[in-house]
């Protein structure tokens, strides 16, 4: 009948331990011996001497000595224990049993494999253990269990007593952060309340500044341009009527021409006279026109520091709108420490949770322990009930290392759990600290931003107090002249002098052509030609020009221009 191979796979203890046997001649042996964690029963053992080692070289061929066999075996097996984890390990161990005349036998073999052969380097039939060697063994598992008994509970007291040490000292060390945190959150909200109102009151009122200079430069603006616009339509409403009475005047010059051509000889004797002074007048028209230019200068000059002044007013607003950002800003970080802490109380509130059912499962675990214990005393006194109470024995202890090691993993948790709540209470120490340093920042920047709104205050008003001088000055320039109304600073001036009428207009400051009107000052008025009375000879009509480009109305924009009035 063909045999039945049952084949499984098993995690076995296999120990090789060197002796000197106990006869008189003292001779080294060499046990292996494999058992099973989970089955005490389990037992098979070998004893190798010298004489066996050297019967066993020679059948299965072996090229070590005895003294070097335990270590080659011992990294055959660690061979075996490499490859385990592998799908097709390359050396197995393999434990055989087999049925010969009603005693079963038990061989180790380790195996090579490949894909063409697998090769037994090593094969040792053992022996199943005695009644005897299993007493024995069951005895060196009770002793050892009570030594790691014994050494577990030393270690559960000593962590017993250095963790209640540390918990006592990690809850005192909470509670001062916790009161530092809530002085440290009183001292912030005062803090910022009092800055937001401070900021806020400041704020307002260089806003109504700003919007009262502004208005106040508005109205100046509208009242200049309205007292501008004024003077100069009456400036042009004389000259329409200046010009109109020219005309008159010029047709009268007509009449006369015809009565002037006896006198034209001597006309032409004062031709020349008339040529130099007209050659004169041209340098002092270049001269008033070069004056002209350098006004016009001056009043670019003026309209850029107005056109400077204003951009700083901008400049001081978006400060303005910056420093409100700020403040907005430091409020949110306010309400995001103060989530954070309700965050970090609830934990902390966990925490003491977990600890409390930490200090419950370590009572439960003293009284399991304590049952052990009975459970020990009761297997030395009824041996026959051993194998029931040893796997009772065994499911307890596994628990116990089971709740041991989450407790340890539960208590290293809270460790770093701590160690976390510590760090996040620095960086809040820190955000406070750099959140105090921005607060100084801005109230600096507030106050130069004061400082930069009084110094344009300050040349506000002295802009103002030139341009009051400039028109007093104007004002006095234009009353010291009684022969017409043009005053020393306006574009559009009109001057007579010894017969001369000269027209000036200037917009967008660039000078305009001097249009001119000579009338001869040795004319004589008119008189009737039958009075005998020989008139002197008048002026030729080429030098009463009138210029019909003259732009008289629509100047915009007008500058201010200090034109003199006409030497004698």
């Amino acid at each position: 009948m063909a045999q039945k191979l049952f084949l499984r796979r098993v995690h076995v203890r296999l120990t090789v331990e060197t002796c000197t046997s106990s006869s008189l001649v003292h001779k080294q042996e060499i046990i292996v011996r494999v058992t099973d964690d989970a089955d005490p029963l389990f037992l098979y053992s070998l004893l190798i001497g010298e004489e066996d080692f050297q019967s066993l070289k020679s059948q299965q061929g072996l090229l070590v000595e005895f003294s070097a066999f335990p270590q080659k075996f011992i990294d055959l097996l660690e061979q075996c224990i490499l490859e385990q984890g592998k799908q097709v390990p390359r050396f197995l161990i393999q434990l055989v049993t087999s049925p010969v005349l009603d005693f079963m036998t038990t061989c180790l073999n380790i195996v090579e494999t490949n894909p063409f052969k697998h090769l037994t380097h090593l094969s040792l039939k053992l022996l199943p253990g005695s009644d005897s060697d299993i007493k024995k063994y069951l005895a060196l598992c009770i002793q050892n269990l009570k030594e790691e008994n014994s050494r577990l509970e030393d270690q559960l007291h000593k962590s017993e007593e250095g963790f209640s040490k540390r918990l006592i000292v990690i809850q005192q060390v909470l509670a001062e952060k916790s009161k530092d945190l809530d002085k440290l959150q009183n001292e912030w909200t005062a803090q910022t309340t009092s800055l937001t109102n401070k900021y806020t009151k400041e704020i307002t009122a260089e806003k109504e500044k700003v919007l009262q200079i502004q208005t106040q430069y508005q109205l100046q603006q509208e009242q200049q341009m309205r007292e501008i616009e004024a003077t100069y339509n009456k400036k042009i409403h004389h000259l329409e009527v200046r010009v109109s009475e020219l005309e008159t005047v010029n047709k009268d010059l007509t009449e006369r021409k015809y009565k002037s051509e006896s006198c034209i000889r001597e006309l032409k004797s004062k031709l020349s006279g008339l040529e130099e002074e007209y050659q004169r007048i041209k340098q002092e028209v270049l001269a008033l026109q070069r004056e002209n230019s350098t006004l016009d200068a001056e009043c670019h000059e003026k309209e850029k520091l107005l056109n400077q002044l204003r951009t700083r007013i901008a400049v001081l607003e978006q400060e303005v709108k910056d420093k409100e950002q700020v403040v907005i800003r430091t409020t949110d970080v306010c309400e995001s420490t103060q989530e954070h802490k309700k965050k970090l109380e609830e934990s902390l509130e966990k925490k003491q949770l977990q600890i409390g059912k930490l200090e419950t499962t370590v009572k439960s675990i003293s009284e399991e322990l304590l049952k052990a214990n009975e459970i020990i005393k009761k297997l030395q006194g009824e041996m026959k009930k051993l194998m029931e109470k040893m796997k009772l024995k065994n499911a307890v202890t596994m628990q116990q290392e089971k709740l041991l090691g989450e407790r340890e993993q539960i208590l290293q948790k809270e460790r770093l759990e701590l160690n976390n709540v510590k760090q996040a209470l620095q960086q809040k120490e820190e955000k406070a600290l750099n959140l105090q340093e921005q607060l100084d920042t801005t109230v600096q920047k507030l106050e130069e931003s004061k400082q930069l709104l009084k110094t344009n205050e300050n040349v506000i008003s002295w802009l103002n107090k030139q341009l009051n001088e400039n028109k007093i000055a104007s004002m006095h320039g234009s009353s010291g002249h009684s022969d017409m109304p043009c005053a020393g600073n306006s574009p559009n001036s009109v001057a007579v002098q010894n017969g001369l009428v000269r027209f000036k207009l200037s917009a967008n400051t660039s000078s305009t052509p001097l249009n001119e009107a000579r009338v001869s000052s040795t004319s004589t008025p008119l008189m009737p030609p039958d009075s005998g009375h020989i008139d002197p000879p008048g002026l030729d009509m080429k030098y009463l020009k009138k210029d019909g480009n003259l732009p008289l109305r629509g100047l915009k924009p007008l500058t201010i221009e200090n034109t003199g009035f006409f030497h004698s």
